[in-house]
């Protein structure tokens, strides 16, 4: 009889994790890590991280859709004719980090109406992280 996954919080989003879901998370982490700028002046804070990698702003294959879009026209950065590493180098240039309360996507079926107690569930960790790990200016 096959072995059910065993299911644990995970400590960035507070969902029922699997291995999978805790392998998305530390990659991120680490693509996130790469860019982060040795003095942050300007924390950038999401809700929930995007389900799909080509909108996570700090994916290297750097599509550069949705989330990640939008950020970069806000703060006035052109992806045209630039390699992701470049557009990911210059957002670090400019001090600034983006960060999100629940480090993790949305499990599927997992409706907004349930992410907000997850999201009032991290905030304190959120917080926590900020002030001891990324300590901005």
């Amino acid at each position: 009889m096959p072995v059910a996954p065993q299911l644990l919080p995970c400590d960035g989003c507070g969902q029922l994790a699997d291995s999978q879901h805790i392998a998305l998370r530390l990659q991120r982490l680490g693509w996130a890590t790469r860019f982060r700028p040795i003095h942050i002046q300007a924390l950038l804070l999401g809700g929930i991280s995007p389900l799909r990698n080509d909108e996570f702003l700090y994916n290297p294959d750097g599509r550069f859709e949705g989330e990640a879009r939008n950020l970069l026209s806000a703060i006035q950065i052109t992806t045209e004719g630039k390699s992701p590493e470049s557009v990911l180098n210059e957002f670090q240039k400019l001090g600034l980090m983006l960060v999100h309360v629940l480090e993790c996507p949305l499990s599927a079926g997992v409706s907004p109406f349930e992410a907000r107690p997850l999201m009032e569930n991290q905030l304190a960790s959120t917080v926590i992280r900020i002030r001891r790990s990324l300590k901005p200016d």
